[in-house]
């Protein structure tokens, strides 16, 4: 079900490399890693994490892999972990010239002229724009931008005006992934493969199609309705290891680093008013754009106490994380299918992988 490499296969420098063809597999301790202690936190997130287990689990120590569920090829729908695909788009097109973080969206989608005429791309990302749809009205347990018809304003906002609160919102992701689509002249997904899963190596992936717009077909930009990305464990940790090491692949800058560093840190203060706590998605002092950053939550608490304050994550439902920990040099990947646990079972794993990881700290 699981494999930790064992010692003396590999060579014993810790040196960060990058995978070609293949990740370059190493033992724990080659790593700096104690092997009996992350075999600890590993059982633990198998039991407590949900019923996939770690069956889709990959630990990245320096570049190399470190430990591997015997699933990790699994590929399926990975939901909100697409919006940090999103953004890494967002990013692209601002180094290019085509926008900045302040361009209106309105400017690039007149639909939203009317009532939504101040919202930036920079709104949009940090899920402060306020924007709704038409249908976005909740049933059931999904309370954060059902809508299937995400491109159509509600006339009546979440809130006004942009900026002044916080609503973790689907609809406006995929209305920022058209707006996106609009800039770029082509699909994002297009945009991504060409500038980022060729040069560092993913293949077994996919983008779903949300619908076709003045010809040019637009890919869900939030994760919802079965248009997110499709991916394997394996394949994610490489979008992880270039952001680890800061758009760097190889010594090609294929990201900004200027803006992986903005990406990920907190965007959103605890300050900030909670526009639709009823989604219980609160990403106030926690959120970048369109990432996860261990900061510092309204309550004063720490997301994850246990992980180092410099981790930042892609998340998505059914317990589908991305975790990047450059303390630790680590990306861990987990994917599954199987609901959402709370963040208490996360640290608890963290607390087991900060006992077996020293060097660094």
């Amino acid at each position: 079900m699981c494999s930790v490499f064992s010692a003396g296969s590999w060579a014993s420098d810790s040196a960060p490399v990058f995978p070609g063809a293949r990740w370059q597999e190493a033992a724990p301790e080659s790593q700096g890693v104690d092997a009996r202690k992350l075999e600890d936190g590993i059982a633990l997130l198998g039991r407590t994490v949900g019923a996939n287990g770690v069956r889709e689990l990959v630990i990245i120590r320096d570049g190399r892999m470190i430990w591997k569920g015997d699933d990790i090829d699994k590929r399926h729908g990975v939901w909100s972990m697409t919006k940090s695909f999103t953004s890494t788009v967002l990013g692209l097109l601002i180094e290019d010239g085509q926008c900045t973080l302040d361009t209106r969206v309105a400017n690039v989608l007149p639909v939203l002229k009317a009532q939504y005429p101040d919202a930036t791309l920079r709104h949009f990302t940090t899920m402060t724009s306020g924007y709704r749809a038409v249908g976005d009205e909740t049933t059931g347990s999904y309370k954060h931008g059902p809508s299937s018809t995400p491109f159509l304003p509600n006339p009546n906002p979440l809130f006004k005006p942009p900026g002044t609160r916080y609503a973790y919102w689907d609809s406006a992701m995929n209305t920022l992934g058209l707006a996106l689509t609009k800039i770029a002249g082509e699909p994002i997904e297009d945009l991504f493969r060409r500038r980022i899963a060729d040069p560092i190596g993913m293949k077994d992936w996919d983008w779903g199609d949300y619908a076709t717009v003045d010809g040019i077909v637009v890919n869900g930009g939030s994760g919802n309705g079965s248009k997110h990305i499709f991916i394997t464990a394996r394949e994610m940790a490489r979008f992880g290891l270039l952001f680890l090491h800061k758009g760097s692949w190889s010594g090609r800058q294929l990201v900004s680093a200027d803006w992986i560093a903005e990406a990920t840190r907190v965007q959103v203060p605890a300050s900030m008013p909670w526009a639709h706590p009823e989604s219980d998605i609160d990403g106030r002092g926690v959120y970048g754009f369109n990432w996860w950053r261990n900061g510092i939550k309204p309550d004063g608490a720490r997301a994850f106490p246990s992980a180092p304050e410099g981790m930042f994550w892609a998340s998505g439902h059914n317990n589908n994380r991305c975790f990047v920990i450059p303390e630790w040099d680590m990306v861990i990947v987990r994917l599954g299918l199987d609901g959402n646990v709370k963040d208490s079972v996360w640290d608890a794993f963290f607390a087991k992988v900060r006992e077996a990881v020293r060097r660094g700290e």
